[in-house]
């Protein structure tokens, strides 16, 4: 039976950490030649859901939906806000029976708002995923459009760049023809 202890498990994951920068290293300096031909063009998709007016429109519809369930919510933030204030306020002159009902229906309320405000959360992320979905699905077919069009070999996102010179970034173009093709044009 192998054991290990803390200081030899370090050394190890070291190594194993050093080994396989060194096979990085290596297998870039082999690909270098051919990434140096290589057409690149980057695109900042957070740009994009942040500046591109199909993405505005997505999210101002998302804000109009659900606006009267955000009033609905506050409101019943403030009557849950008003009822503990009036029961800090009043506990000490209430009769003990008088004190647990008002707590019960506090306690009873205030999980209905977090469930409430639960359902709220879980509602809005659906709704966001699906519509800014339909814009990150839009603008893939106009990346590739484009790439296709400048004969870029690849096209990284902000994801995994960790810088990107202008010369490469082709986001105002992608912001471009998503207007462009925007329904109804």
């Amino acid at each position: 039976m192998i054991t290990f202890c803390k200081p030899a498990m370090g050394k190890l994951t070291l190594k194993a950490g050093r080994l396989a920068g060194w096979v990085l290293a290596a297998s870039l300096g082999a690909a270098g030649p051919a990434l140096a031909q290589s057409h690149i063009g980057f695109v900042s998709l957070e740009r994009i859901l942040r500046e591109a007016p199909v993405a505005q429109r997505a999210q101002k519809k998302i804000e109009q939906e659900f606006s009267k369930r955000d009033r609905e919510l506050a409101a019943m933030a403030e009557q849950l806000k008003k009822a503990q204030e009036n029961l800090e306020r009043n506990a000490m002159t209430m009769s003990e029976s008088d004190r647990q009902k008002s707590e019960r229906e506090f306690n009873d309320l205030n999980r209905e708002f977090q469930r409430k405000q639960r359902q709220f959360r879980e509602d809005l992320t659906q709704r966001r995923n699906e519509e800014l979905g339909a814009v990150v699905e839009r603008a893939n077919r106009a990346v590739k459009l484009i790439a296709e069009a400048e004969k870029l070999d690849v096209v990284f996102q902000n994801d995994h760049v960790v810088w990107a010179s202008t010369r490469i970034d082709i986001t105002d173009k992608v912001i471009k023809a998503l207007e462009d093709s925007a329904p109804g044009r």
